[in-house]
């Protein structure tokens, strides 16, 4: 029999979309869920992002490929830009969980989370920093403690571009 990690991934939508689109694809979040499953021995995948009410059915269709979606309320700007930083919500979830995973997998190219990468790496709790756009990521996480960690999107692009809309 085969030992799998216990892992969990938190991942930042907003910085994967942003990420993935700045490159001119568009991700096929069922396939990033298996792939996740595969590589990572991800069994539990909190995708963290601003609600919006009339987003629902693609919520449903989220926790249909088996992610956990921790939700934000959203601002408005004047400019009509919608706003829904989950830094917080994802950090929080990451510590309550703590206990219950071996290692984690965080997806983003925010430094904002610096911090909580930097907690897990020092704990051995880090799995992997997925970054979804390897041309365009924070300073923070390009420090040489992390390099071993750092995984990048674009290498697995042709396994989880969408390639047909549903």
């Amino acid at each position: 029999m085969v030992w799998r990690e216990n892992n969990f991934a938190f991942i930042d939508s907003q910085n994967l979309n942003l990420g993935v689109q700045r490159l001119g694809w568009k991700l096929d979040f069922q396939k990033l869920r298996i792939y996740l499953a595969e590589k990572y021995d991800v069994v539990k995948a909190y995708l963290f992002l601003g609600y919006i009410p009339k987003n629902k059915e693609l919520y449903k269709k989220l926790e249909s490929y088996g992610y956990a979606l921790i939700f934000k309320p959203v601002i408005t700007l004047r400019d009509g830009t919608i706003k829904g930083n989950v830094d917080g919500e994802l950090i929080l979830q990451a510590m309550v969980e703590y206990q219950n995973y071996d290692r984690a997998v965080i997806v983003t190219g925010d430094g904002d989370f610096h911090c909580l990468i930097d907690h897990l790496r020092l704990h051995n709790k880090l799995k992997a920093v997925y970054i979804p756009n390897r041309g365009k990521f924070s300073r923070l996480l390009k420090s040489n403690d992390l390099h071993e960690f750092r995984r990048y999107m674009n290498e697995a692009k042709n396994d989880l571009r969408l390639t047909s809309e549903a």
